[in-house]
């Protein structure tokens, strides 16, 4: 199969692709918009360029197959002047076909009405199990197809008779699940550069830290012309059978009036174990009264600017600005904290409780729409353990009536369970957590404004809390 590949996309890729870009672009204006991974919701696209094609399968075939790397040119707000960005660059799987099967109709992108594949109809490819296994074999032989290069670990035996099956679950970038035994996450918006989804869980499989499933394999792009970097477009990974999302296992319990502090406290633990694994592996930076400076002024500005944009929380802006005023207090006197590489996105989402009862931290790609540099740099473990107790809360508000108390367990017992691992309880450092989780509500109240209006009351209440506490609770 690799051979085959191979030889279309070095011979007859480089002629079709460009016209094809050109021909999807109005299909592709108005389908990309409406995909959950989709960055640039809110601005309409002005047009497309292709970074990279590679035709996995020859285009005049029965099934045609190409692996795009595009960007997506949108023009900036008012606010930001009529210039345009640059674009973010998007990774598609494109399958064409004459007509398609009514089991793929979800995955209709649109028909070409023009171009060098004028009648062909495409769509999502991940949706057809052959193209999906296609990836899948490619990853299992450490095929080079184009500027693709798929790598392997050695030591994890990957069968090529397993089924995939796509993730339709809204998520920010794209699953397929093979035959229960592995689960490939492909990035949709891609920078060159190490992407920390790979980056940190190879650091913790040879730290060997059971709690972050090893890669099995992961496919990358080289694009020589354009940066020395690859980009990182995927990375498979053990499927944990019968694991739950932390999210919905919190939400079941609430729903039943279960407690929840058990699993907390482990997954503290779980927490704990992987910063101290992090922290063994990577090196870790002191924070001092220059660097707090610059991470004070960052939670200011954003909370101006939030205050600017969601009136509601005009009321609550001098109690939140104690939080980091109080930080620089303790900077100016000389304080210093200990920053090191974190999972930077740390919620109940990101965690599988297997039914054995062991829990796993997912997704270390961090907050996507960061820089890829500020994604990778040092911070203080305290960021990701104020996400968590967000997250508590989060869920607790979610139930109706709203369930503080299940909350504020919940959250205790995540700390506790923390320190017997780190032997440093997160609650004795009640000025910086306070800092951290008002910067996480801060920029909650503002997506919800934006996303979710009926979900703005949830981080509301905890900014009341915030604004009126001396330290968080």
């Amino acid at each position: 199969m690799s051979e085959a590949v191979t030889r279309s996309a070095s011979s007859h890729g480089s002629a079709v692709a460009p016209g094809l870009l050109a021909s999807l672009d109005p299909l592709l204006r108005e389908w990309l918009p409406r995909q959950r991974w989709f960055a640039g919701k809110g601005r309409p696209v002005s047009g497309f360029t292709l970074v990279a094609a590679t035709e996995l399968l020859p285009a005049d075939g029965t099934l045609g197959l190409f692996h795009l790397l595009v960007r997506a040119h949108q023009p900036l707000t008012a606010t930001q002047g009529a210039r345009t960005h640059p674009g973010d660059c998007y990774q598609l799987l494109i399958g064409l076909r004459e007509a398609l099967p009514p089991r793929l109709a979800p995955a209709l992108i649109g028909h070409l009405s023009d171009g060098p594949l004028a009648g062909r109809t495409a769509y999502e490819a991940l949706y057809d199990p052959r193209p999906a296994g296609m990836l899948l074999e490619a990853l299992r032989t450490r095929a080079r197809i184009g500027g693709l290069r798929f790598e392997r670990d050695a030591c994890q035996d990957i069968r090529g008779d397993l089924v995939p099956r796509v993730v339709t679950a809204e998520q920010s970038n794209s699953s397929v699940v093979y035959g229960d035994t592995f689960i490939l996450k492909l990035l949709r918006r891609v920078v060159p550069g190490m992407n920390p989804d790979l980056e940190l869980p190879l650091i913790l499989a040879r730290e060997g830290c059971p709690r972050v499933p090893a890669p099995a394999a992961w496919l990358l792009a080289d694009l020589r012309d354009t940066t020395d970097e690859s980009y990182v477009l995927g990375v498979l990974q053990p499927f944990v059978q019968g694991a739950a999302d932390g999210w919905e296992l919190a939400l079941r319990e609430l729903a039943k009036g279960e407690d929840f502090a058990a699993e907390a406290r482990a997954l503290g633990r779980a927490t704990a174990e992987v910063h101290t694994a992090l922290a063994r592996a990577l090196p870790t930076v002191t924070m001092g009264q220059g660097q707090l400076r610059l991470l004070v002024e960052g939670m200011t500005g954003r909370l101006e600017a939030a205050v600017r944009a969601v009136p509601a929380l005009v009321p609550y802006a001098p109690g939140l600005r104690t939080a980091f005023e109080a930080l620089a207090d303790l900077a100016a006197e000389g304080q210093s904290w200990t920053a090191q590489r974190i999972h930077g996105d740390l919620h109940l989402g990101q965690c599988l409780r297997s039914p054995s009862g062991d829990w796993s931290l997912i997704d270390f790609e961090g907050e996507p729409s960061k820089p890829l540099a500020e994604r990778r740099m040092p911070q203080p473990p305290v960021r990701d353990i104020a996400g968590m107790l967000r997250s508590f809360d989060y869920a607790a508000h979610s139930q109706r009536p709203a369930a503080p108390g299940w909350a504020s367990t919940c959250r205790a017992a995540y700390c506790a369970g923390y320190a017997e691992v780190a032997g440093r309880d997160p609650r004795t450092d009640p000025v910086l957590l306070r800092a951290y989780e008002t910067d996480k509500a801060v920029y909650e109240v503002v997506y919800e404004a934006r996303h979710r209006p009926d979900w703005l009351p949830v981080p509301l209440s905890a900014i009341r809390r915030l604004a009126a506490d001396a330290a968080p609770e």
